[in-house]
Parts: C-alpha cells; sequence; structure tokens
C-alpha cells in the first residue's frame, strides 16, 4: 500500500497514475480515467466520491479516500471495518487523501466528525503503508 496525501488539487492523483504506471498496474493513464471500460466492471480508479465500497477493493488506486470516509459516516458504516477490508482484499494499493486538517475547524459537527475521522484513518493508512507521499505543488516528497 502508497498513501499520497496533501492538500486540494496538489497532484496527487498525477502522481498516483505515475506510480501504478512505473508498476504495470494501470494499462495506459488516459484510459485511466474510464472508470468503467464497456460492460465489464474492470476499473482502474475508485473515485470516493462516486464509487461503490466494493471498487475500492478492486482498483489499483483509490483516489479521494476522504469522500468515501464522509460517505461511510452519512451510511453509519465503520470506517475501521473499510480500512481493514482493503487492507486484506487490496494489499498493493495506491490511496490520494486530501489533508482536511490545516484549515480552519468547521461550523458543522458533521464536518468535525468527518475531518477527525480523516485525520485519524490517514493516521492508520501511514502506519500501514509502505510509503507515504505529501504532494505539494505537484512535487511530492516522501515521509515513509
Amino acid at each position: 500500500m502508497i498513501l499520497i496525501i496533501g492538500g486540494a488539487w496538489q497532484g496527487k492523483l498525477a502522481y498516483a497514475l505515475e506510480l501504478a504506471k512505473s508498476a504495470d498496474k494501470i494499462t495506459n493513464p488516459l484510459d485511466s480515467f474510464m472508470y468503467k471500460k464497456e460492460k465489464t466492471e474492470v476499473y482502474e480508479i475508485a473515485e470516493g466520491h462516486r464509487d461503490s465500497f466494493e471498487a475500492a477493493m478492486k482498483c489499483p488506486i483509490i483516489h479521494g479516500f476522504h469522500e468515501y470516509i464522509r460517505r461511510l459516516l452519512k451510511e453509519g458504516k465503520s470506517v475501521e471495518a473499510f480500512i481493514d477490508a482493503i487492507e486484506e482484499q487490496n494489499p498493493n494499493v495506491i490511496i490520494t487523501s486530501d489533508e482536511l486538517g490545516c484549515g480552519i475547524v468547521p461550523f458543522d459537527p458533521a464536518d468535525r466528525e468527518w475531518r477527525e475521522a480523516s485525520g485519524r484513518a490517514s493516521v492508520r493508512l501511514a502506519r500501514i503503508s509502505r510509503a507515504v507521499y505529501r504532494m505539494v505543488c505537484g512535487i511530492a516528497n516522501q515521509i515513509k
């Protein structure tokens, strides 16, 4: 597992595609934006804001993990169980997640819960990942 963290729009997905391409995990980085190919259930990237939780168990890249966490919380599902399942079923995945804890504390209690859960999930993912990168302005700094 590889974790790539950073602020929004810092180049996390582009770097994940680069890592996946160099490891032959995806066929063509441009095709990766085709989340489902034709009528098959082939995924290249699991998008946290819209793809199924099952897609995260299959895809070589999970993009927007923090959005999966938002959805899990809204549905009353366990973030820990989701991470357990990914660790077991998709141990070589590349995960991108936005850092949410660097700004103003949200007024909405649900947003504060999401921010805290995302931070705790990132800590756990970093602990179990073989490599962790922090993206700033499109530059990846390996921190683990």
